[in-house]
Parts: structure tokens; C-alpha cells; sequence
């Protein structure tokens, strides 16, 4: 019966490829699922070549391992289907870009799945001095000469949580294509609700400024970027602070119409998303309907919006891909220049692994996205 056993649950981990996950641990188990699909094919390679199955079930065992083996390889496929027109599909909605800039001249390569990133150097600087804990942005310098454009990254961790650490191999990829990155810190809930993470984006593009001289800083092309609700406080800000300088905005997975998303809650398995939300904006939805409405920024779409890139996997259990679907039919409706990257089989936080499937893509168009919008 072991010998069976196996099979059987690497096909159900298998599952985690197609359909999202139903809690917690399982959406973990997922981004290795996706975006590390090296291990789990590696384990059926091994089954196969130490001939392990059920010897009362040969057909069985087998069956289950290459059904596991496709579904594996899927996120690898679908990647390549994608890529094949990903360029020319960024270039019908914002133009087109130098690709001679570009550390990735291709959306995704099988070996390049195995490969790493090697994080650069970066500076912590205080950008504003809050009364509790000041705040600080770690400072990933261009590697081009001259004054070059800011992309300003905001975090993760469901307003309460993360810091401007995560994720630094975009940071490094940027800097080494010729853009200063700011990893931002900013307050966070429930001791601090929205608007102040907006205001704290607002106060960290003065910071950049107020020392572009001495950074090499473009003090007229900036970039948002956030994950998650740091892609809504991203958003919010480029939607709402009417600050020229911003030329565009990239969000990764991130709650657009929190009206919306209030009235859908999350699986309880994997968040509790209204408790989430209720700590971010003071209350229910009920008790302050104002608070959600301000803080979607769905409704503060207009044909003057910078460009927008959205990025998104359908799988997503955390925060629904329906928000992305939702935000791109508005800004279609306001003929604002911008483009939803969708991702069959990825998860939230699927750009954990950089050089994954769903990392590959994201990284490409974010490179090609900043290369058009900054120009």
C-alpha cells in the first residue's frame, strides 16, 4: 500500500495546478506546486527509475504518476503559450520598448528556471520621522549613468504585516536594467488606517525630490509597484495624489474595489479577509461604507489615470482574481493605456521564485512596461 500512496498524493499536490487552494498550508504548498516545478517532477522522475509501484497495481500507480507528471509541467507550458506573443500584446497597449535595455529579451526560458539572482547592494534611509517609528525605504541605485527614473516598491502583509525586504530580486534585476529602486516601509494597520500608507507614498516621492540631485534621480518619472495591499495602496496613490511625475503603475495581485471584496470574503481556511479589511478601514463595511469606497481604487479610475499594468493568477485563494478582471474592464472603459498579465495556473505570491513560470512572465513585462512608460 505505500507504494501506492505516493503516487496518489503527488497527483493530488498535482491538483494545486489547476484548481486553488482550499487553506493555508496548501496555498503555500502551492507556489512550490507552480513556480518550482522542478521538485515535484523530480520526485516522479525518481519513482519511475526506482520502479515504484504497487506491484498488485502496476497500471494503477502508473497512471497516476504521468497524470501527476502532466499536470506539473502544465504552469511550464501554459508559461510558453503566453510567451509566444506576450511582447507584441505589450506593445498594442504602451508601445513599443528598447529591447536593448532589457536584462530578459525573453519572456520565458525552461533553463532559465533554474538560474539565480544575485542581490546588489542597497542603502536604508530614513524618508520620513514618524512620531512612533520613523520610516525608512531601502535604496537600490541604477546601475546606468546619468539621471534615470525611480520605481517605487510598496509591500505586502494585508496592511498589518511585511516589511520592504520582501522579494528583492526585482529590486536587483531594475537597478542592473538602469532604474533606482525605493523598497518602502509605511505605516501599518490597525494603528494606522487608510489614507496614511497614501501619504506615505505621497511623502516618500518628495524624499526622492528632495535628493534627486544628489541620487541621479529623474524627479519627473516615477513608477508604483505593489504586491498585494501594498498593489492597492500603490494604486490608491497613483489614482488619487494627481502627481505628474507618476508615469505608471504596476499592481501584482492587489484588492481593487474593496466594496466589492468585502461583500466576498475570502476562504476562512486561508484568511479572514473581512477582519483584514475591518483593521485596515476602522470597521464593517455597515459601520463605515466611506472608508471602503475611498480606499477602492476601482472608483477613482479616469481617462487622466497613469498607464497600468496589472499582473494576477486565476488561482488566487487570497485576494480574488476578480478584482483585476474588474479594475481592467474600467480602465478599458476610460481608455487608459494598460494590460492584465493573467496566469492560468498561478497563486498569490507566485513571483516568490523570480525565475519560475509565473516569475519569468511578470519580470518581462514589468521590465518591457517601465521601458514604455518611462521613456
Amino acid at each position: 500500500m505505500l507504494r501506492l500512496i505516493l503516487p496518489v498524493t503527488l497527483f493530488l499536490i498535482s491538483l494545486l495546478t489547476i484548481f486553488p487552494a482550499p487553506a493555508y498550508p496548501l496555498w503555500l504548498l502551492t507556489i512550490i506546486v507552480d513556480e518550482f516545478p522542478w521538485a515535484p517532477i523530480l520526485v516522479i522522475i525518481i519513482c519511475f527509475l526506482f520502479n515504484i509501484q504497487n506491484a498488485q497495481y502496476p497500471l494503477v500507480t502508473n497512471v497516476f504518476l504521468l497524470g501527476a507528471l502532466l499536470l506539473y509541467i502544465s504552469p511550464m507550458i501554459k508559461a510558453k503559450i503566453i510567451a509566444t506573443d506576450l511582447a507584441e500584446r505589450l506593445s498594442a497597449n504602451f508601445g513599443q520598448a528598447d529591447r536593448l535595455t532589457q536584462t530578459n529579451n525573453h519572456p520565458f526560458g525552461l533553463v532559465k528556471i533554474f538560474n539565480s539572482v544575485r542581490n546588489i547592494n542597497h542603502t536604508k534611509l530614513t524618508y520620513k520621522h514618524d512620531k512612533q517609528t520613523p520610516l525608512s525605504m531601502d535604496f537600490y541605485p541604477s546601475a546606468l549613468g546619468g539621471n534615470r527614473p525611480c520605481v517605487i516598491v510598496v509591500h505586502g502583509g494585508s496592511w498589518k504585516s511585511g516589511d520592504n525586504t520582501q522579494l528583492p530580486e526585482l529590486n536587483s534585476i531594475l537597478s542592473r536594467e538602469g532604474y533606482h529602486v525605493a523598497a518602502i516601509n509605511y505605516r501599518l494597520a490597525p494603528g494606522s488606517q487608510s489614507p496614511a500608507p497614501v501619504r506615505d507614498v505621497k511623502d516618500a516621492i518628495a524624499f526622492l525630490k528632495n535628493n534627486s540631485e544628489k541620487w541621479h534621480i529623474d524627479p519627473n518619472r516615477f513608477v508604483l509597484l505593489g504586491r498585494s495591499a501594498g498593489a492597492q495602496i500603490a494604486l490608491l496613490a497613483a489614482y488619487t495624489l494627481h502627481e505628474p511625475s507618476i508615469k505608471g503603475v504596476i499592481d501584482f495581485y492587489g484588492p481593487a474595489d474593496m466594496v466589492w471584496g468585502y461583500s466576498i470574503p475570502s476562504n476562512p481556511l486561508i484568511m479572514d479577509s473581512r477582519k483584514v479589511m475591518e483593521d485596515y478601514l476602522g470597521g464593517s463595511y455597515a459601520a463605515v461604507p466611506t472608508n471602503y469606497e475611498n480606499s477602492s481604487p476601482i472608483l477613482f479610475t479616469s481617462e487622466k489615470s497613469p498607464p497600468t499594468l496589472l499582473i494576477h493568477g486565476e488561482n488566487d485563494p487570497l485576494v480574488a482574481y476578480e478584482h483585476s478582471r474588474r479594475l481592467n474592464l474600467k480602465l478599458q472603459q476610460k481608455g487608459v493605456p494598460h494590460y492584465l498579465l493573467s496566469l492560468p495556473w498561478a497563486t498569490h505570491g507566485f513571483d516568490y521564485n523570480i525565475n519560475g513560470p509565473g516569475g519569468q512572465l511578470s519580470t518581462y513585462a514589468v521590465s518591457y512596461f517601465l521601458n514604455s512608460v518611462t521613456r
